[in-house]
């Protein structure tokens, strides 16, 4: 069979089981979703009707059309033996073990010896699921513990029993990792596992405290929420977002198999508001609301639920509070308290389950921020803190303070040395923290390194091989003259020392485009030469990069959104992480792009054979892609419209981009060659007229608004050449006059600077 996974089946079609079934689709890989046999004339129904809903939600569980179709359905009466041509089989059915005991006797009987064999459980021990298996099963099998949605959360618990074969779950775990885009941790064969044992116990604590602290659900909300790392949407939000219904399941879950002096036990108790929302059909966002609701009848007001009444009130927005982690649980009354009482209680559990769950806090850190999306692991948050006050608290109010913590003393759990983060060991020694092979983060290069160049918006590394990365430091990484300065410093010093440049960042998003803040200020202070600096710097800027004479190499993830869409399109290649969401936005905010980015798509939309020839079709797609202000949902998305091209590259694990980018800088850098000047035949004045007609057609039908109409006639007459003739030839340098003077005419208009204000306050578009 090999070590490679060419084909994948999924048994159990429910929210999990389809879900890992598209994200194996969006691998490439086929796949089959499998179910029980239905009683009607299509006996797969079940997968069937849960591939069909997967294409029509969102946020989209596929990440293109074209990885729907590698999912191949059945049921498991009349296609079991069809995993006999599949290399790995992932059962994802109901938590029952005899249900899963029973597939797992017919699995037998008809899966390819050697074919990996993994529960989707995160109940169950390995130990219970395999009684009465054979050797060879037993040897083949592992648990995959995959969490919700699957294509978005990173996180995979692997737990290897101690028969499994070690090079059958090395198989499974490279597939995930390269393929599936999944950071692995290894848990131990545990209760809950690692994220939702703490997670759980996090969310109880929580609760309780609150209720025992009179707070509301904004009060906690905004204590336990952004001050400790935790998204936004704060515990009780995160707990509608899971679903209410899951809280006495979960409990009685683990409560049921921990150990009876496990602290989980303390945290339980019979809330009956908690009990009466389920009972009421109150369970979260999948429900009629939860502990938040959006009220239809009143206008879509936004309502919490009163904890003392049980009753919904209008929301009352509580600011986080301000300061360190340190100083938060220090705060006076009810705020410290319940800091204290959430992360005391939490932490120390965490701390206390080390080496019980998994080996080392890094496992453990990993599985938070991965699995529940905290910004910083227990651990980390325990460094904050200071691990010696956080000892000395659990002492003072009389908790068991953990081996772990009293081994380490004084010391911190993580430190640097010498270049390399280190992690504090049950050894009471410190330890480097070890990446996979074809792992390159740019937090690690920087622990050992200053940069080549720095200011206030941007930074260049020297990463090594010869290949530099350029770096955006700003909020959202925003693009401003700082980020374009830099730009212009970098070219020279990358030409006389390095191969290639990178651009890239580890943060979440790749550029949110230009700095709309300094627009605004600009525009109140009616500095319009500034602003048509900063549009002429931008352009210069990018054509540099377009015309260096080394490699240029795009690495974004997340949003790149106006210029950082624009600069990706400038770049030789792009190496994207398979999340990347790609778009020309401008004239949401009033605007029309004007680095270059319309010439851009107008030179890959010419050249790509998708479109009959002539000036008129791709200028008519690029006027509808920018005019609506189209964003891909997806890196493979973005190739259908020419954001991305197919000899682009795609790397589905985050944590791989850096590497694969890096690799492709330096397999272009041999001989490398740049671009010839761009010209292009634009349609003229008939062009325009027509690309007219299509805006006011969308007017006319109510989806757009009488600035629309104006913002879209801009665009056109930039896509359109200006006063050039159809017979005429644009140069490059023409054309971004055109997008200049488009520009700075829109920028004057009240009504752009209403919708850029109206981003900038409320991160949504304004139709006016």
């Amino acid at each position: 069979m090999g070590d490679r996974i060419g084909r994948v089946c999924v048994i159990g079609a429910g929210v999990m089981g389809a879900g890992i079934a598209a994200q194996v689709a969006n691998a490439g890989v086929p796949v089959l979703l499998l179910d029980v046999a239905g009683e009607g004339p299509d006996r797969s129904a079940i997968a069937r009707e849960a591939v069909a809903r997967m294409v029509k939600a969102e946020p989209a569980p596929f990440m293109s059309k074209q990885a729907a179709g590698l999912v191949e359905i059945g049921n498991i009466e009349d296609d079991l033996t069809k995993v006999a041509l599949c290399d790995w089989i992932v059962e994802a059915v109901v938590e029952r073990l005899d249900v899963k005991q029973s597939l797992y006797a017919r699995l037998e009987t008809v899966r390819r010896p050697g074919s990996a064999i993994s529960s989707n459980t995160s109940t169950i021990p390995l130990a219970k699921l395999v009684e009465g298996r054979s050797e060879a099963f037993v040897a083949d099998f592992l648990i995959t513990h995959f969490f919700n949605p699957p294509r978005y959360m990173r996180l995979l618990e692997v737990v290897s029993g101690p028969k499994t074969r070690p090079e059958v779950a090395a198989k499974v775990e490279a597939f995930a990792d390269r393929a599936m885009g999944k950071r692995i941790v290894h848990a131990k064969d545990r209760p809950g596992f690692i994220a939702n044992r703490i997670g759980t116990y996090w969310i109880q604590v929580a609760v309780n405290a609150a209720m025992d602290l009179g707070l509301t659900v904004e009060e906690a909300d905004a204590i336990g929420g952004r001050p400790m790392g935790v998204p936004k949407t704060g515990i009780f939000g995160l707990i509608d977002l899971v679903g209410l219904d899951l809280m006495p399941l979960l409990q009685k879950s683990l409560g049921s198999s921990l150990a009876p002096d496990d602290p989980f036990h303390a945290s339980l108790r019979t809330l009956q508001l908690v009990e009466k929302m389920i009972a009421e059909g109150h369970i979260g966002r999948k429900g009629k609301g939860g502990f938040y609701r959006i009220n239809r009848e009143k206008g879509g007001v936004r309502e919490v639920i009163d904890l003392v009444t049980g009753e919904y009130r209008p929301e009352i927005k509580s600011v986080p509070p301000k300061g360190d982690l340190a100083a938060l649980v220090a705060t006076k009354g009810k705020i410290g308290e319940f800091a204290w009482g959430l992360l005391g209680r939490t932490l120390g559990y965490a701390a206390a389950l080390v080496p019980e769950v998994a080996e080392d806090i890094v496992a453990i850190d990993d599985a938070m921020k991965l699995g529940y999306n905290w910004k910083f692991g227990p651990f980390e948050l325990i460094d904050q803190l200071g691990t010696a006050n956080f000892v000395r608290r659990l002492e003072q109010e009389g908790s068991a303070v953990p081996a772990l913590l009293k081994l380490a003393g004084e010391r911190s759990l993580y430190r640097v040395e010498n270049g390399r983060r280190q992690y504090f060991g049950l050894d009471g020694e410190y330890h480097d923290i070890v990446r996979s092979e074809g792992v390159l983060l740019l937090e690690d290069i920087k622990l050992g390194s200053q940069p080549l160049l720095k200011n206030g918006s941007a930074a260049l590394w020297n990463i090594g091989d010869g290949v530099t990365a350029l770096e955006f430091t700003g909020k959202m990484n925003a693009l401003d003259s700082d980020v374009m300065e830099l730009i212009a410093k970098a070219i020279p010093l990358v030409q006389r020392h390095h191969k290639a440049l990178i651009i890239y960042s580890d943060a979440r998003n790749f550029s949110a485009g230009a700095n709309l803040g300094f627009a605004l200020f600009a525009v109140n202070i009616a500095a319009w030469g500034e602003i048509e600096k900063l549009v002429a710097a931008g352009q210069q800027a990018y054509k540099a990069l377009k015309y260096a004479p080394f490699p240029v190499v795009a690495a974004p993830a997340g949003m790149a959104l106006g210029g950082g869409c624009e600069i990706l399109l400038h770049a030789d290649a792009v190496q994207a992480h398979a999340e990347t969401y790609i778009g020309l936005v401008e004239t949401g905010v009033g605007l029309i792009p004007a680095w270059g980015g319309c010439g851009e798509m107008i030179d890959r939309w010419t050249h790509s054979g998708r479109l009959p020839k002539g000036p008129m079709p791709s200028v008519a797609r690029i006027f509808e892609i920018v005019g609506t202000a189209t964003v891909s949902k997806s890196a493979a998305e973005a190739r259908d419209y020419l954001f991305l091209r197919d000899r682009d590259g795609i790397t589905m694990n985050r944590d791989r981009l850096l590497a694969d980018a890096k690799a492709k800088a330096l397999s272009l850098a041999e001989g490398y060659v740049p671009p010839e000047a761009s010209q292009y035949r634009l349609p003229g004045a008939s062009g325009r007229v027509a690309l007219r007609f299509a805006a006011e057609r969308f007017h006319r039908l109510g989806l757009a608004t009488d600035y629309d109409l104006i913002v879209s006639d801009t665009l056109a007459e930039l896509l359109s050449g200006g006063s050039a003739d159809l017979l005429d030839d644009v140069s490059e340098a023409e054309l971004l006059a055109l997008e200049r003077q488009g520009f700075m005419a829109r920028i004057r208009d009240g009504r752009s600077q209403v919708r850029i204000e109206h981003m900038l306050e409320t991160g949504k578009p304004l139709r006016n």
